[in-house]
């Protein structure tokens, strides 16, 4: 199985390759993924599109196990599930949490 890093790995080339889809969504968003292949990053989806690792300001955050965060990009578990189950916590502005779905679109 794939790691949250991997996975934040790919979708630092796929924003690259997208800058212009990466760009409509317009918000800067922080994941802290717990865990086994955990750890933070920031995806700057707004003026300058890339990944970083580590801390750094955001409009939204994401909070999650780094194995359910996997699992939401393969396909294995949807995002609103995992919210309404406790599984996936959101810090910061709500409405850009609901974007995620087409940030999910520019990372497959």
């Amino acid at each position: 199985m794939a790691t949250a890093k991997e996975k934040m790995d790919e979708a630092a080339s796929k924003i690259a390759t997208n800058q212009d889809a990466a760009k409509s969504i317009g918000a800067v968003y922080k994941f802290v993924l717990a865990g086994d292949g955990g750890g933070t990053w920031v995806m700057n989806l707004k003026d300058n599109p890339g990944v970083s690792e580590g801390e750094g300001d955001a409009q939204c955050t994401i909070k999650m196990a780094a194995g359910d965060y996997v699992d939401m990009l393969e396909g294995r578990a949807n995002g609103q599930q995992l919210f309404f189950s406790g599984k996936l916590k959101i810090e910061g502005d709500m409405g850009l949490a609901m974007k995620l779905q087409k940030l999910t679109d520019v990372l497959k």
